[in-house]
């Protein structure tokens, strides 16, 4: 569905007014950095595939430009804001842009990290602009938390985009690689110029697409058994996993007869393993 309204998003003036009417000066401690172009806006959602019947999540709503956006196009939007003043002016400001789809909105004033449900049908879709210090456990809280969401798309530090859809072998292939991997297929999804927000951060964001698998890793082990072996693959990223495993098996010995069994050399390291590998290495050692 789309709107009639073409001034219904939010441009720079409308954010810097409702800004100051709240009397908000945006916190690095929280990450904020308001985006202020709705063209953004508006890629983000079609590049997000939001469609008509989607529930859709959105973490740190902030002032409400992607909220806007997300509310067009889906069946419903829950927006999830821990900042008090936000959290109370977020329903005013959709009900005065959008009052025909206010009725679809709905806020939660939470930490992300704590949310354990949400108001309404089951979310089918997360899309979010995430806090840069926060977005890879508020990424993972709400993929395990919420297995409905089969369609995410997150806009994050560049640094983190990179991270997130690394594959093994690449220098900054790491646990946020792997655990996203355990949930979903994990890739880039474009380049955010650091322009399009207020205040302009002093690095560039990039766009991470993530689409839940359709059958999960298959394993014996458990998702807390793999995550153990990953942490510790990647806690002593230098060694060899014979030695960077040690600790989790028990013993040099036992970490090579636990990736022996499992068919992976004891002396790769961490980052040319996929998550398929890891998996196995955590069912040798039951």
């Amino acid at each position: 569905m789309s709107t009639t309204d073409p001034d219904a998003l939010l441009g720079p003036a409308d954010i810097r007014e409702l800004a100051a009417a709240l009397g908000v000066r945006p916190t690095k401690q929280r990450g904020q950095n308001f985006v202020i172009d709705a063209n953004t806006v508006r890629r983000i959602v079609r590049t997000a595939e939001v469609k008509p019947d989607d529930v859709v999540v959105e973490v740190g709503p902030g002032l409400g430009s992607l909220t806007l956006g997300l509310l067009e196009a889906a069946d419903r939007v829950v927006a999830v804001e821990i900042d008090d003043v936000l959290a109370g002016a977020l329903p005013s400001t959709v009900a005065a842009r959008l009052p025909e789809r206010a009725s679809r909105f709905s806020l939660v004033h939470s930490d992300a990290m704590h949310v354990q449900e949400l108001p309404g049908p089951p979310p089918t879709a997360l899309v979010a602009n995430l806090p840069y210090n926060v977005a890879v456990p508020v990424l993972l809280h709400m993929l395990a938390r919420f297995p409905t969401i089969e369609r995410t798309l997150v806009m994050v530090q560049a640094e983190v985009a990179d991270r997130l859809a690394a594959r093994p072998g690449n220098k900054v292939y790491g646990v946020p690689s792997v655990k996203a991997n355990w949930y979903c297929e994990v890739k880039r999804a474009g380049a955010i110029g650091r322009n399009v927000f207020w205040p302009a951060p002093n690095v560039d964001s990039g766009l991470v697409s993530l689409v839940r698998r359709t059958s999960p890793v298959a394993t014996t082990a458990s998702k807390a058994e793999v995550f153990s072996v990953v942490d510790a693959a990647f806690a002593q990223r230098r060694k060899t996993l014979r030695a960077a495993l040690a600790g989790w098996a028990g013993s040099p010995a036992a970490a090579e007869a636990a990736l022996v069994a499992a068919g992976v050399s004891p002396q790769a390291r961490g980052e040319s393993l996929t998550v398929e590998e890891f998996a196995r290495i955590a069912e040798a050692k039951k």
